[in-house]
């Protein structure tokens, strides 16, 4: 196990100022962040101003309330242009299918659709035709539920435009994610959609979204394997195991719910 570092006390103890006024709701008085950071009011006190004068936080002249600064707005907006959705998921992909035993994929919408960009085969194979650059059914695919679940209208129908150039093969799609409705709900009441042994017989699969800073889905993280041995009743290990990988991923991309 690594040695935990030695770090700068102050900075240890002003931070959860910080991180008190950053999970608050709303500006907070001085006793009430010297309550949530377990500090005398006096102590807080001397901390505040220098967060002050750095910008790291604002005191207002009229209630006295502090809130977050400029400079704490500047370092938010810089991180969250440097985070990348599939470099983290990716990170997390690689310990799910340690841990689980089971094969792990990353979609993003494409032009045509969820399109695998990062797949990791556990170390008993599954049989599927799947590698980066595979399309996922919209209808058919647990993956494709999760984009169809979050994703405006707009971009389905363009990426159904894209996919069927026939009208009626078109129009079929769009009828079957209407009569999907119902399913896609429960999807997003559970952040997960689910796969028994269709499309591709033989092979369950969870699937979860991952959204960033604005809500919006980013990208899907996939566990599947074998219906031997891939347990996809709602209450398994698996399921829980996917929806949590994809929630702090999420959490990373500074997602909020």
């Amino acid at each position: 196990m690594a040695k935990e570092q030695r770090g700068i006390q102050s900075i240890d103890v002003g931070g959860r100022l910080l991180q008190a006024l950053a999970t608050s709701n709303a500006p907070m008085m001085l006793k009430e962040l010297a309550l949530a950071a377990d500090m005398p009011a006096a102590k807080a006190h001397a901390y505040l101003v220098s967060f002050c004068k750095l910008g790291l936080m604002e005191q207002a002249a009229e209630s006295g309330r502090y809130d977050l600064g400029a400079l704490a707005l500047q370092l938010g907006l810089a991180s969250l242009n440097r985070l990348d959705a599939v470099k983290i998921a990716t990170r997390e992909m690689t310990e799910l299918a340690e841990r689980t035993g089971q094969s792990v994929a990353i979609a993003v919408w494409g032009n045509y659709g969820p399109t695998i960009v990062r797949f990791e085969q556990s170390v008993r194979p599954v049989h599927i035709n799947m590698r980066t650059g595979t399309v996922m059914s919209i209808t058919s695919t647990a993956t494709g539920h999760v984009f169809a679940a979050h994703l405006p209208k707009s971009q389905i129908d363009a990426a159904l435009v894209a996919t069927f150039s026939d009208v009626k093969q078109r129009a079929a799609a769009k009828k079957t994610l209407t009569d999907l409705e119902p399913l896609l709900v429960k999807v997003r009441q559970r952040g997960l959609a689910r796969a028994e042994s269709n499309p591709v017989p033989g092979i369950n699969a969870f699937s979860a979204p991952i959204f960033d800073h604005t809500g919006a889905v980013a990208v899907a993280i996939t566990l599947l394997g074998s219906s031997a041995e891939f347990d996809a009743s709602w209450s398994s290990h698996l399921a829980s195991i996917c929806a949590d990988a994809a929630g702090r991923v999420s959490k990373r991309l500074g997602f909020v719910t």
